[in-house]
C-alpha cells in the first residue's frame, strides 16, 4: 500500500504543477515540470521506484523490476493521481489543463514516442541497473529528460510523455464540458510504444 500511496502522491504533484505552470503561460514551464518530477523521484524512489507514469511502469515491468500483479495497481493509482491533480489545478486556476498537439497528428505521435523512449531508457539505466545502483543523480537525470523533451517538442505534441498526464487531463476536460477524447489515442500509443521500445533497447544495451 505504501508503494501505491507514493505513486498517487508523486503523480498528483506532477500533474498539479503541470496544470498550474501551463496556466501562467510561462516559457519556463518545462523547467518547473522537470524540477517537480525530480524532487518527487527523490521523494519516492526508495519506496515505489517513483514511476508516476504508466509508460515507465510498462518499461520497468518488461525489464523485470516490478511484479506483474503490481502493474495494473500502479497504473490505476497513477491515473487517479493525474485526475486529482488536473481537477485541483482547474479549480485553482479556473482553466482546464489541456494537453494539445500542434494539429499534426503524426509529428505529435512521433514526438511522444521519441521522448517517452528517452525518458524510460534513462529511468531503466539510472534507477534499475545494478551498474548504477546507489547513485545520487537518478532524480536529476530523470527530471532533466522530461524538461528537455518539454522544451524540444512541447509545441508539437504538448509534451506529455505520460499516458496518465494526457488521458487524465482529457478526462477532466470532458467532465467539465470543455472537450472530447478526440486525438487522445496519441497520448496512449506514443508513450506506451516508446516505453516498450526503451525496455527492449535496454536489454540489448545491458546484455
Amino acid at each position: 500500500m505504501n508503494k501505491l500511496i507514493t505513486e498517487l502522491i508523486g503523480t498528483f504533484f506532477l500533474v498539479l504543477t503541470i496544470g498550474l505552470v501551463v496556466a501562467t503561460g510561462s516559457p519556463l514551464a518545462p523547467l518547473a515540470i522537470g524540477s517537480v518530477l525530480m524532487v518527487m523521484v527523490y521523494m519516492g524512489g526508495h519506496i515505489s521506484g517513483a514511476h508516476y507514469n504508466p509508460a515507465v511502469t510498462l518499461g520497468v515491468w518488461m525489464r523485470g523490476s516490478i511484479e506483474t500483479g503490481d502493474v495494473a495497481k500502479y497504473m490505476g493509482v497513477q491515473l487517479l493521481g493525474a485526475l486529482l491533480g488536473a481537477a485541483i489545478s482547474s479549480y485553482l486556476t479556473g482553466e482546464t489543463l489541456t494537453v494539445a498537439h500542434s494539429g499534426n497528428m503524426i509529428p505529435a505521435l512521433v514526438a511522444e514516442f521519441l521522448f517517452t523512449f528517452a525518458l524510460v531508457l534513462v529511468v531503466l539505466n539510472v534507477a534499475t541497473s545494478d551498474a548504477t545502483s546507489g547513485n545520487s543523480y537518478f532524480g536529476l537525470a530523470i527530471g532533466f529528460t522530461v524538461m528537455v523533451g518539454a522544451f524540444a517538442v512541447g509545441g508539437i505534441s504538448g509534451g506529455a510523455f505520460n499516458p496518465a498526464v494526457g488521458i487524465g487531463a482529457i478526462i477532466v476536460d470532458i467532465t467539465m464540458g470543455n472537450g472530447s477524447f478526440g486525438d487522445g489515442w496519441i497520448y496512449l500509443v506514443g508513450p506506451f510504444g516508446g516505453g516498450a521500445a526503451a525496455a527492449m533497447v535496454y536489454k540489448v544495451q545491458n546484455s
